[in-house]
């Protein structure tokens, strides 16, 4: 758009009535005495031409800094992700195969074998701000493993930073779903939810572990929800809340332990109505109830439930069991785990 100010109007000299409409006017209060340099040797657009002898006036207020809009706020820090990552299986002539294998950084999802994912993490987090989506898609008949490469370390950051977990297993499909625990860093805020939905004949083995912080120091707070459904019958609704004053040191909830998981086995894959009592070679002995060691709750002679030090398998409502377990570090937990479920699943013994 072209623009002229008349100040004062005066006579101009010779040579000065042409006007470049790329031309710039020059900063308000500069005076440039003498001829206009021409045109033709100008070295640019971009030069301004004055008017000689007299002020010249810029048309555009003069930049005094970088100037937010009304209501912003100011941010130092980074803003948080929003990623959504999938996996589904297709079934070729018998045989599983990932028709869908879709990453979104942080999330990437690695194939290392037939029917097996691993998690990889190509970025810090998840921090606080960041949400992040895992879709999962077992189809009827097919089989799938999730494992990770690393444990999960969550970050604090500006906001809450949330983990959406959702599967679904189709009828005769059978899902392993084993990362690495999840640790809670000092001064994280962190929501886990996982909602797991399964058609009957489905069979499902799905691990959670959680690390109170880091190695010495206390944990972040972290709010977990999981749901399962067969055949849109609930099987397990369960949540827990980690970095909770009242609740991490008391003794009828987390006591002094460090770690907390829990293993949910589903289906025919993984039926096992009565618990054996042999503890695996090299690991320490967790006596079942039966020995005394350990007090069964009302109800849970004769049921296949087994109470031990740290650990508990406990037959659920539905076709499943829930294994749980507490323990001072992680490799303390994953072998209570790793127990527990070779309890659930151990063949009958004579007599039983």
């Amino acid at each position: 758009m072209h623009e002229t100010t008349h100040p004062v109007l005066r006579p101009q000299p010779p040579g000065t009535g042409h006007h470049d409409p790329g031309a710039r006017p020059p900063d308000t209060g500069r005076q440039r005495p003498g001829p206009r340099t021409p045109a033709a040797d100008r070295p640019g657009p971009d030069a301004r031409p004055p008017a000689a002898g007299r002020p010249e006036q810029d048309a555009r207020p003069p930049v005094t800094g970088h100037r937010r809009p009304p209501g912003a706020r100011a941010t130092a820090g980074r803003r948080g992700f929003e990623a959504r990552a999938a996996v589904g299986t297709e079934s070729s002539g018998g045989r599983t195969v990932l028709g869908t294998l879709r990453s979104d950084p942080p999330l990437t999802l690695r194939q290392t074998g037939p029917d097996t994912v691993h998690l990889v993490s190509t970025a810090a987090g998840p921090l606080g701000g960041d949400r992040l989506t895992l879709e999962i898609d077992v189809a009827p008949g097919t089989r799938l493993t999730i494992a990770s490469v690393a444990s999960t370390l969550v970050l604090p950051g500006d906001g809450e930073s949330v983990m959406v977990v959702r599967a679904r297993v189709g009828a005769g499909a059978t899902l392993v779903y084993a990362p690495e625990p999840t640790v809670l860093a000092a001064g994280c805020d962190h929501r886990m939810i996982v909602g797991l939905t399964l058609a009957e004949g489905a069979s499902v083995s799905w691990r959670e572990e959680i690390a109170f912080g880091r190695y010495g120091e206390p944990p972040g707070r972290c709010h977990a929800r999981f749901d399962a459904t067969i055949d849109g019958v609930p099987l397990l609704r369960q949540d827990f809340v980690v970095g909770d004053p009242a609740a991490d040191g008391s003794p009828a909830v987390y006591g002094d332990a460090r770690c907390v998981g829990n293993i949910l086995l589903t289906g025919p894959a993984f039926a096992r109505p009565q618990a054996a009592t042999a503890s695996r070679p090299g690991e320490p002995a967790l006596t079942p109830p039966a020995a005394g060691a350990a007090s069964p709750s009302s109800g849970a002679e004769g049921s296949g439930a087994v109470l031990a030090e740290g650990c508990a398998v406990l037959p659920l409502a539905g076709p499943g069991t829930l294994i749980s377990a507490l323990a001072p570090d992680a490799p303390t937990l994953r072998s209570r785990l790793t127990w527990g479920a070779a309890q659930a699943t151990a063949p009958f013994e004579d007599g039983d």
